[in-house]
C-alpha cells in the first residue's frame, strides 16, 4: 500500500508541475494589455506612423513571416522535443515588446512583425508540448486548462487595458511597458519546463503493445470516435495508429522519410471524403479572411474614430468579442442538429452573417455600429469553426487536417494581402478593404448555399425512393431509415 501510494503522489506530481508551468507561460505570455490598442499606440505621438504605412507596409509583414516559417517550425518543433521552441517562442515576445516599447521608425515596426510572425508560427509548441510529459488519461482535462488560461489572460487583459485608459489615464506606452513586463515573467517559466524524454514523431518510444490496425478506409471515413481527444492533442498523435505500425520501430536513417510519407497517406485518405473536403474549404476561405479581419479591424475603428480626437474602447470591445466567442462555441457543443445534411446550409447563413457584418462595419459612420458588427462577426465564426472542428476531426488521422487548413488559410491570405493590401498590390485604404471582405464572405456564403441546397434534394429524393421501394413492411422501412442516411453521409 506504500508503495502505491508514492506511485500515486509521484503521478500527480509528474503531470501537475508542467502543467502548472506551462499553464503559467500560456497566461503571461497573453497577458498583455497593449494590445486591444497597438493601433492608437502607433498611430499616436509615440511612434507618429500614419494609417496608410501602418496598413499598408507593416502588417503585411506578419503574413509573411508567419506563412515562411509556419511549416518549418512545425516539424522542427517535434524534432526538437518542443521546449526549445517555447523558449523560442518567449524570446520572440519580448524582441517584439522591446521594439514596441525603445524601437522608432517604419524598419523598426517591419522587424517588429517579423518577430511576431515567430511568435504565431512557435505557438503550436504550447499546445504540443504536455502531450509529450502527461500520461493519456490527463489529456483532455490539461489540454482544457492551456486552453481556458489563454482566453481567461486575453479577456482580462482587454478588461485591464480599458479600465487604465478610461479611468486612470494611462499611456498606451506603460501599456507596452507592462505587455514587455508581462511577456518577460513568460520567458522565464519557459525555462523551468522539464524537457521531454520523447516526441510523437521523430522521438516516439516503443509502445508496450502493438496498436491495432485501423479499419477500411471507408469505415475510416464513416465511423464516428467516441473518445474525442482535444484538436491540438489529435495533431501530435497521429502517429500512434499507422498502417505499418509505430514510428518507434523504423531504422533510424529512414524515420523522416517515414514521417512524410505516413502525413500523406493520411492527408490523402482523409480528403478522400467529399464531406470533410468542402469543410475544409469552408475551414481554410473563412480562417483567412477571419485573420484578416482580425488583422486591420483596430486600422478601421481608427478611421472611423481616431483615437487622438475620441474616447475608445477597444479594450471592452475586444473583451466581449471573446467572451462571445467562447459563449458562442459552448452553445455549438449543446445543439444537437444532424450536421451531415444541414451542416452546410449552417456555413451558408452564418457566413452571410459574417459578410452582412462587414458590409455594416464597411458602411457605417457610427464607431459603436462598428463595434457591434465586430461582434457579431466574431461570434459567427467561433461558432462555425467549433462546429468543423467537432463535426471533422472526431478520428486521430482527420487531425493532420487542422494542420494543413491552417496552412492553406495562410496562403489564401498572404494572396489577399498581396494582392488588396501592400503597396505591390493594390494598396488599397482600409475602409474599401472591408467592403472586398464583406463580398468575400458573400462569395462563400452563396457556394455553400448552393451545395446545401443540393444536398438536401439529394437526401429528399433519395429518401422518397427508399419509401418507394420499403412498401408497407415495418423492416424494410427500417433498411430504408437507414439507406437514407447513407446517402446523405455520401453527400
Amino acid at each position: 500500500k506504500k508503495g502505491q501510494g508514492k506511485t500515486l503522489v509521484f503521478t500527480i506530481h509528474s503531470w501537475v508541475f508542467p502543467t502548472v508551468n506551462l499553464c503559467c507561460f500560456g497566461f503571461f505570455s497573453m497577458m498583455k494589455p497593449s494590445e486591444p490598442f497597438v493601433i492608437p499606440y502607433l498611430a499616436g505621438p509615440d511612434k507618429n506612423i500614419s494609417l496608410s504605412a501602418i496598413t499598408n507596409e507593416i502588417f503585411p509583414i506578419w503574413t509573411y513571416s508567419y506563412l515562411v516559417l509556419l511549416l518549418p517550425v512545425f516539424i522542427l518543433t517535434d524534432y526538437v522535443r518542443y521546449k526549445p521552441v517555447i523558449i523560442l517562442q518567449g524570446i520572440s515576445f519580448i524582441i517584439t515588446w522591446l521594439l514596441l516599447v525603445f524601437g522608432q521608425g517604419l524598419r523598426a515596426m517591419q522587424v517588429l512583425e517579423f518577430f511576431y510572425g515567430m511568435v504565431s508560427a512557435t505557438e503550436v509548441a504550447y499546445y504540443a508540448y504536455i502531450y509529450s510529459v502527461v500520461s493519456p488519461e490527463h489529456y483532455q482535462k490539461v489540454s482544457g486548462y492551456c486552453r481556458s488560461i489563454t482566453l481567461v489572460a486575453y479577456t482580462a487583459a482587454s478588461v485591464l487595458a480599458q479600465l487604465l485608459v478610461s479611468l486612470a489615464n494611462v499611456s498606451y506606452f506603460y501599456l507596452n511597458v507592462i505587455s514587455l513586463a508581462s511577456v518577460c515573467v513568460a520567458f522565464l517559466f519557459s525555462l523551468f519546463l522539464p524537457m521531454p524524454k520523447k516526441s510523437m514523431f521523430f522521438h516516439a518510444k516503443p509502445s508496450k503493445e502493438t496498436p491495432p490496425k485501423p479499419p477500411g478506409k471507408d469505415a475510416f471515413l464513416e465511423e464516428p470516435q467516441t473518445d474525442h481527444k482535444p484538436v491540438y492533442q489529435e495533431i501530435f498523435t497521429l502517429s500512434r495508429n499507422q498502417d505499418d505500425g509505430p514510428l518507434s520501430t523504423p531504422k533510424p536513417g529512414n524515420v523522416t522519410l517515414r514521417v512524410f510519407v505516413q502525413w500523406f497517406q493520411d492527408l490523402k485518405g482523409c480528403y478522400s471524403s467529399k464531406h470533410l473536403f468542402y469543410w475544409s474549404l469552408w475551414w481554410a476561405f473563412s480562417t483567412a479572411g477571419f485573420n484578416q479581419v482580425l488583422n486591420y479591424v483596430q486600422i478601421l475603428w481608427d478611421y472611423k474614430a481616431p483615437s487622438q480626437s475620441s474616447t475608445i474602447y477597444n479594450g471592452a470591445v475586444e473583451a466581449l468579442a471573446t467572451f462571445g466567442g467562447a459563449l458562442a462555441a459552448f452553445t455549438a457543443g449543446c445543439v444537437k442538429v444532424n450536421w451531415d445534411l444541414l451542416g452546410e446550409l449552417a456555413l451558408a447563413i452564418f457566413s452571410a452573417a459574417d459578410a452582412g457584418s462587414l458590409f455594416l462595419m464597411h458602411y457605417t459612420t457610427n464607431i459603436w455600429v462598428c463595434y457591434a458588427g465586430f461582434l457579431i462577426f466574431k461570434s459567427s465564426y467561433m461558432l462555425l469553426i467549433t462546429i468543423a472542428i467537432a463535426v471533422n476531426l472526431s478520428v486521430e488521422r482527420y487531425a493532420l487536417v487542422f494542420g494543413i487548413n491552417t496552412f492553406i488559410a495562410l496562403v489564401i491570405q498572404t494572396v489577399i494581402t498581396v494582392a488588396v493590401v501592400d503597396n505591390q498590390g493594390l494598396g488599397l485604404p482600409v475602409s474599401i478593404q472591408f467592403l472586398i471582405y464583406g463580398s468575400y464572405f458573400s462569395i462563400i456564403a452563396g457556394i455553400f448555399l448552393m451545395r446545401s441546397i443540393y444536398i438536401i434534394c439529394s437526401a429528399k429524393c433519395g429518401k422518397e425512393h427508399c419509401r418507394s421501394t420499403t412498401g408497407q413492411n415495418p423492416s424494410e422501412r427500417e433498411d430504408s431509415i437507414s439507406n437514407t442516411n447513407t446517402v446523405t453521409t455520401q453527400f
